[in-house]
């Protein structure tokens, strides 16, 4: 059973960072109906940021270097390519940051090249021990910074100008543009937002018992992925539940992948991607997901 709990908080854990880069996706989604496929490279660029600029000007002020620089990031690609497309067809927007993605990814790992970067986080390897549990503290620490934002951001969308706004435009772009609602500035806000949360995922994905940023720390936003479809990628609650299902379910499958040799190797790779298949049987538009009705 202690085993058992240690895998349980260490998914809880890992899902609380996955639901952070699955709001993301929820978030630009809801405001421009775009699948938003160039999120894996805000992810690597704010965690670019933080590791270069840690060893210069301290941890804390490097984090925040690191979520604006993702936000700008972000906010740049709305403004110099998506806003370019606006009224396009979706499907083609959607390719279209996958287009993005290329270009930044492959400019980021040719700067990070074959390097391990360090954060140079505070917590470093400490551990915390309660009875017969062991668990990171960089992972209490991700655990709380994730609760953290996701009801700042939960407040904000509910209760600020700026939620009211992208909760009209969600329901309904045309109407929303017409009773005066900035939707360039809706959809700009959107990408800053979720690139921010990225770079804090980032760090969160980076830090022990990981040895760093690499190339292949933005491979991690695709997990987050089926977070977001089987949640709903227009429910930021969707985003929370299924990330948190996808970090669990990863988690207990590679703890217990001894056990599952039957299944084959890396089953906890494939374990979330299973469980996003599983629910989208049931229920197409996902947990949360809002139900398209056609009428023929």
């Amino acid at each position: 059973m202690s085993t058992f709990a240690e895998f349980l908080i260490n998914g809880v854990s890992l899902g609380s960072i996955y639901a952070l880069i699955a709001l993301g996706f929820v978030v630009i989604f809801r405001a421009t109906e775009v699948v938003n496929f160039a999120h894996a490279s805000l992810l690597l660029a704010g965690g670019y940021v933080t590791a270069v600029l840690h060893d210069t000007i301290g941890f804390w002020p490097a984090l925040l270097a690191g979520v604006a620089g993702a936000a700008v990031v972000g906010a740049a690609v709305e403004f110099l390519v998506m806003r370019r497309h606006r009224g396009g067809d979706h499907s083609v927007l959607a390719i279209v940051t996958i287009g993005v993605d290329i270009l930044l990814a492959t400019e980021l790992t040719r700067r990070i090249g074959t390097d391990i970067l360090a954060l140079g986080d505070p917590w470093g390897d400490a551990v915390v021990t309660v009875g017969p549990v062991t668990i990171a503290e960089t992972r209490i620490a991700a655990l709380l910074a994730a609760a953290l934002l996701i009801t700042a951001f939960l407040l904000a969308f509910r209760y600020t100008s700026w939620g009211v706004a992208m909760r009209a435009a969600a329901e309904n772009q045309e109407t929303a543009a017409l009773m005066g609602i900035r939707l360039g500035r809706v959809s700009l806000g959107a990408w800053a937002v979720a690139g921010g949360l990225a770079a804090v995922a980032a760090l969160f994905l980076t830090v022990f018992p990981t040895p760093g940023l690499e190339r292949a720390t933005s491979f991690a936003a695709l997990k987050a992925f089926p977070a977001a479809i089987l949640g709903g990628l227009d429910s930021t609650t969707g985003a929370l539940v299924g990330g948190l299902l996808v970090g669990i379910t990863e988690s207990l499958a590679t703890g217990y992948q001894g056990d599952l040799t039957f299944l084959g190797r890396g089953i906890g790779d494939v374990a979330p991607y299973l469980v996003m298949v599983a629910v989208l049987l049931i229920r197409p538009a996902g947990l949360f997901g809002t139900k398209e009705l056609a009428r023929v």
